[in-house]
């Protein structure tokens, strides 16, 4: 596992930080969030107690497409205009002199990240969980609300044929895979392509939205929205198919906790299809594809964990404590739900 201290170059970096973090007073303490197979998150608290977060990429496995520090900068930055809420950004840096990669760093935003069911029990109260439910419905709306020409974001990315690209992209992932590739996900694959549906207005996708991506209150309500680094344009409805694939509801069969959490099978949390009906009234979209997104959904989810399971059994995440298999499992049945969404 990462250190607390990997990645940070305290020499060079807490002067950058008196100098460009409007208030910080040093000395800093830094303490990781997260880091290993994404970007590397650190809280900083400093000597007057304020606390702020630092993002950059990993020390190691940077790939050549991700990771771009700048990008999500920019993205919080357009959005701090609108209704979206955000962490307010602080400071971007692209010199690598200072930190051995481009950072950036933004407030702190007090509140919960919920992960699993045990956390969901014991931080939110079940009138809250109900709250969370409609609070991340209403912000995913209104992410997809969002004009993006307005903010300043309207050449982030193509904004056609998102699905298409994607397509082609993660199915790119699945042909250098060094082990091998459920067929379900390969079959599922051509299905996908051939049943594409229409792209509606084009308009923000962040990528990964689900509950323990956002940071909520003790009334549930969403206080920030978290983790744009797969963020781009696009078709939206990818987003609400990719959030109902990670909620889980309490007869789900086969949910395996330790690898994916179940904040959601707590009672007051609404259930999958009451989710997609919400969306639907306050959007105003028509939902009559959802399985299409669904489906695409599970695939990409399963594309990434192919990916993680390669990187486990190549021997390039040994210091993880985690068995390939399990990971090679979930790659299957995920190939297995998308076909079961399509066939729905």
């Amino acid at each position: 596992m990462a250190t607390a201290t990997e990645g940070i170059h305290e020499a060079t970096l807490v002067p950058w930080l008196e100098t460009n973090v409007k208030g910080l007073v040093a000395p800093v303490t830094f303490d990781l969030v997260a880091g290993g197979r994404s970007n590397f998150t650190y809280r900083l608290t400093d000597a007057a107690g304020h606390a702020y977060v630092l993002r950059r990429p990993p020390v190691k496995q940077v790939l050549a497409t991700a990771h771009d520090m700048g990008r999500e900068h920019r993205i919080i930055s357009a959005l701090r205009t609108s209704s979206v809420p955000v962490p307010e950004p602080l400071g971007f840096c692209d010199d690598p002199e200072v930190n051995g990669a481009p950072f950036y760093v933004m407030a702190f935003v007090d509140g919960h990240i919920v992960r699993n069911s045990a956390l969901a029990g014991e931080l939110l109260t079940e009138a809250a969980r109900r709250q969370a439910s409609e609070s991340l419905v209403d912000v995913l709306v209104a992410i997809h609300a969002v004009d993006v020409d307005a903010v300043g974001l309207g050449e982030l990315g193509r904004r056609d044929a998102y699905i298409e690209r994607q397509l082609k992209r993660w199915r790119g992932q699945l042909d250098h895979a060094t082990s091998k590739v459920p067929e379900e996900l390969l079959e599922v694959h051509e299905e996908l392509r051939a049943r594409i549906p229409e792209q509606g207005p084009a308009g923000i996708v962040h990528g990964d939205y689900r509950l323990d991506n956002c940071v909520v209150g003790d009334d549930g309500r969403v206080r920030a929205v978290l983790d744009w680094e797969l963020c781009t344009l696009g078709d939206t409805l990818a987003d609400l198919g990719q959030m109902l694939v990670y909620w889980t509801d309490p007869d789900d069969p086969d949910v395996n906790e330790a690898l994916v959490g179940s904040p959601t099978v707590q009672p007051g949390f609404l259930r999958r299809n009451e989710v997609a009906a919400l969306y639907a009234e306050r959007s105003g979209r028509d939902l009559v594809d959802l399985g299409f997104y669904l489906a695409f959904a599970s695939w990409r989810i399963g594309c990434i964990l192919q990916g993680v399971t390669d990187r486990y059994r190549d021997g390039a995440m040994a210091d993880d404590q985690v068995d390939a298999e399990q990971f090679a499992e979930r790659v299957r049945r995920s190939g297995e739900r998308a076909a079961a969404y399509l066939s729905a």
